[in-house]
């Protein structure tokens, strides 16, 4: 689990945390690794995406290097692009390739390692931690659309809260999909905190305000608060964050403390789409980047 804040973020690498990935069905890098250790879990979870580049850049090579001039480069951007890279990072690696082997010729191992490097560059970022509370709870609501991995990434950092030695309240607010809570519950209980819980079909906006409550009340430590995937395109759910961050602050005025969006790492450019929207909704702080082994 890779977490990205505009302040913070950390991890938990402890034997329990793997085991729980296992069982959550999610294989997830952890964001506060530092140096080759990050590099290298990033390297092995992008391994699919080596080979399809891999394969369709070697078509670029007619003989045993290539010359690097405009026709090159304008194909070896399409490639990336295809790629769903991203126009900002495709136009980067190409210039990089167009300064360093400029009218040279250039062999395909020299491409994929400076697309690599790029890769990792971007990746790279200082330590964080996720914003607390100065008095009182700290709250954090969790979103995201369905199947992004919300629920191992809640459980995740509950574990890590409660090895903290925090007090963790969940709050399953995901009352739309079967099982929900129950899949929420059982986290719960194998992690040992404590957990907020409600009928299916009950306004999740109520578990919210009953977490909320409960964790001022009875002077807990954390309350991480679990949402129903939905799209970031339909309004009507979107309202929905929107008023369970009302209903939050009826209790805790500056809550949430933070709000974490989920994302499939292997969701490509509609990230973008969903980190706009999820944003402008429940008022993101940070994300949350899942599966990130592919």
């Amino acid at each position: 689990m890779a977490f990205w804040n505009k302040k913070k973020s950390d991890s938990d690498s402890s034997d329990a945390a793997a085991s729980m990935e296992s069982q959550g069905g999610e294989k997830q890098a952890s964001a506060k690794a530092s140096g080759g250790g990050l590099l290298g879990k990033f390297k092995s979870g992008l391994a699919k995406t080596s080979r399809a580049l891999n394969t369709d850049i070697r078509d670029l090579w007619k003989s045993q290097g290539e010359l690097v001039d405009e026709d090159f480069l304008k194909k070896l951007f399409a490639i990336l692009v295809k790629s769903d890279m991203g126009g900002d990072m495709a136009r980067q690696i190409r210039d990089r390739i167009g300064v360093d082997f400029r009218a040279r010729k250039v062999e395909l191992d020299e491409v994929l390692e400076i697309i690599a490097q790029e890769i990792q560059e971007s990746l790279q970022q200082g330590g964080t931690a996720i914003r607390l509370a100065a008095a009182g709870p700290t709250v954090i609501l969790v979103v995201g659309v369905n199947g992004s991995g919300k629920t191992t990434s809640i459980a995740k950092l509950a574990y890590r809260f409660t090895k903290q030695g925090k007090r963790v309240l969940l709050g399953a607010g995901d009352t739309f999909r079967a099982a929900a809570v129950e899949q929420l519950t059982i986290w719960s209980q194998r992690i040992g905190c404590d957990i907020v819980t409600a009928k299916q079909g009950t306004d999740p906006a109520s578990v919210a305000f009953q977490a909320t409550k409960r964790a001022l009340d009875e002077n807990f430590d954390i309350c991480i608060l679990d949402t129903a995937g939905r799209l970031q395109t339909q309004s009507n759910l979107m309202q929905e964050l929107e008023k369970i961050r009302r209903v939050i602050a009826k209790h805790i005025p500056e809550a949430p403390h933070e709000a974490l969006l989920v994302l499939d790492a292997t969701a490509g450019q509609n990230a973008i789409s969903q980190a706009r929207g999820f944003s402008d909704a429940a008022g993101c702080t940070g994300i949350v980047l899942a599966k990130v082994d592919g």
